[in-house]
């Protein structure tokens, strides 16, 4: 997708960015609880193995918080004074994401409540990051 190229290509200049995607689990579309479950748990299983102990992990979740692009700014800003370098952004498949990795999650956030595919969710994601370091360094950024 053009959008996050480009962001992509923006972001070189304020840090480095590495994506990582994971194949999502095949499945039929009639899936009863527990086949669902197992399909996030194979998918979680898969995510966590790319995730190292030191990574500061935000999972994308509905039933995150949604933070403004102001305070998400300001958080990623606290976490990389407090040493916290590497920060990893987790965007489920389209069953979400397994409780295994919202509970490794160190932080949980929302783009509201809508679901959106993966792709947009993406650059709207790789957006925000690039936004986060305009706001933190004091540079213009569209309101």
């Amino acid at each position: 997708m053009q959008g996050i190229q480009e962001y992509t290509k923006r972001l070189q200049a304020y840090t480095k960015l590495q994506i990582v995607e994971i194949a999502d689990e095949k499945a039929p579309e009639n899936l009863s609880d527990t086949e669902r479950t197992l399909v996030k748990e194979k998918e979680g299983k898969r995510i966590l193995a790319k995730v190292s102990d030191s990574e500061f992990l935000f999972a994308l979740a509905i039933e995150g918080k949604n933070p403004s692009s102001e305070a998400f700014a300001k958080q990623i800003d606290q976490l990389t004074t407090q040493g916290k370098s590497k920060l990893t952004f987790v965007i489920g498949g389209s069953l979400g994401l397994s409780t295994e990795v919202l509970q490794r999650s160190n932080a949980q956030i929302s783009f509201g409540k809508m679901t959106y595919p993966h792709q947009l969710m993406r650059l709207i994601l790789i957006e925000q990051i690039y936004r986060a370091f305009r706001i933190n360094r004091g540079e213009p950024y569209h309101k």
